[in-house]
């Protein structure tokens, strides 16, 4: 059964106008410890690409925020919550400390969706109850 679904788009020109006057900190304030590898590993190849993790990575987390229904509040933390890939690709939501107890103790599983444009990333997340068995 569905628990919560969220959604959200960002403005990769308002986050690029971020990271010029904020630059590392801001990465570090949203991304989680896996996250911020990854992320640093496409900004230095193609600051573009690296934007644009950042970007779906926030949104993705906007989005999950909104689906479990606590928005940006306790124990839903920026870096407590990590958007990584399965082995095929496929993105999937990680869960760390306080979070991640709170999110087990309910049952609950999400699936997360991220896409973006030149100017553009956004994020879909579905929660809902684990199949009992």
């Amino acid at each position: 059964m569905i628990f919560g679904i969220g959604t959200d788009i960002c403005d990769l020109r308002r986050l690029r106008q971020t990271w010029a006057r904020r630059g590392e900190r801001f990465a570090q304030r949203v991304l989680g410890p896996h996250e911020l590898e990854v992320f640093r590993s496409r900004l230095a190849r193609v600051e573009a690409r690296g934007i644009a993790y950042l970007g779906t990575r926030f949104s993705a987390k906007e989005a999950f925020s909104k689906a479990i229904g606590l928005g940006m509040r306790m124990p839903m933390t920026w870096r407590g919550c990590e958007v990584v890939k399965d082995p095929r690709g496929k993105p999937e939501i990680r869960l760390h400390g306080a979070l991640a107890e709170w999110f087990e103790a309910r049952g609950l599983v999400a699936h997360v969706s991220v896409t973006d444009e030149t100017d553009y990333a956004a994020a879909f997340v579905v929660v809902e109850t684990k199949e009992p068995r």
